[in-house]
């Protein structure tokens, strides 16, 4: 039996929601969403709240919140990815933006630490700056121990519990992206589905997903520009049994992203994205045993 309880405190670092009985071997993870910003960022920050929010995959953990009334559980971050980024490796860490010395196990040559984009951000989207001079290598360590381990912890025991009943599992990262993103070829994108090109789980699941989207209505891009993060790399392991997809939704689908609020189109992506849901009691699962 799953022992998480059924819906942890906002106040902690993460709220798992479970079904009250789980009916699909698929787990929904909003790792971006969080939006409790902690006393200690705001005061080192030299951007205001609003700038700080422009990283945040706002609202998307509402837009899969059918997920455990349909039978799957809800991961979700409630720390903002502005003050520990959990789909980063936890010590890839910008030596630059820090006072002391990092551990031996740093992993300071990372290209997302040296754009400024680790597991502690230094900047927001667009590039901005975040802070007003060097954070403490001991508050970032600290950071990582009260907000990135716990949120893994919790999706890998997710994970094995519904690996367990099902003999496999599905998950299915859930991220929006800027209203000016584009693929390779400068078009728009509504919606990405990334698999890591193929790696991170069977293609009958990207397939399986592909084909309702298009169903409703979308024409989704496949791993362009975004082909899956840390979490979808590193928990996809289809020759454990464990499929990751990463779906990507444009913001301007259901927010203004000039006052991060939502508008009416946020109704109507939700309601898409709740049957998405329900059609995953449609899986032929033997693709993925």
């Amino acid at each position: 039996m799953n022992n998480l309880p059924s819906t942890l405190s906002a106040r902690g670092p993460a709220t798992v929601i479970l079904p009250r009985q789980q009916t699909l071997p698929v787990i929904f993870a909003s790792p971006h969403s969080g939006r409790n910003y902690p006393d200690d960022m705001i005061s080192r920050a030299r951007i205001d709240a609003f700038m700080l929010r422009a990283s945040e995959d706002a609202f998307v953990d509402q837009l899969f919140a059918a997920a455990p009334r349909l039978g799957a559980p809800l991961l979700c971050a409630n720390f903002p990815r502005a003050y520990v980024d959990v789909n980063r490796g936890a010590m890839e860490l910008d030596p630059r933006m820090f006072e002391g010395r990092l551990p031996d196990d740093a992993d300071i040559h990372s290209m997302r630490a040296l754009s400024g984009l680790g597991s502690i951000p230094r900047v927001v989207s667009g590039g901005v700056e975040i802070y007003k001079g060097l954070l403490p290598v001991d508050e970032a360590l600290a950071r990582i121990e009260k907000c990135y381990y716990p949120y893994h912890q919790a999706l890998q025991h997710l994970i094995d519990t519904t690996r367990r009943q099902f003999g496999y599992c599905i998950l299915i990262d859930c991220h929006s992206m800027p209203g000016d993103s584009t693929n390779s070829l400068k078009n728009r994108v509504d919606l990405v589905l990334g698999d890591c090109y193929g790696r991170s789980c069977h293609p009958a699941l990207t397939r399986f997903a592909d084909d309702f989207l298009r169903q409703t209505g979308y024409d989704p891009s496949h791993n362009d520009p975004y082909a899956g993060g840390y979490c979808t790399r590193h928990y996809g392991q289809p020759d454990q049994k464990v499929h990751s997809l990463q779906i990507e939704l444009n913001r301007t689908l259901y927010m203004d992203e000039s006052t991060i609020t939502p508008h009416d189109g946020f109704d109507v992506l939700r309601g898409q994205m709740s049957d998405l849901i329900a059609h995953f009691h449609d899986l032929d699962g033997n693709f993925f045993r």
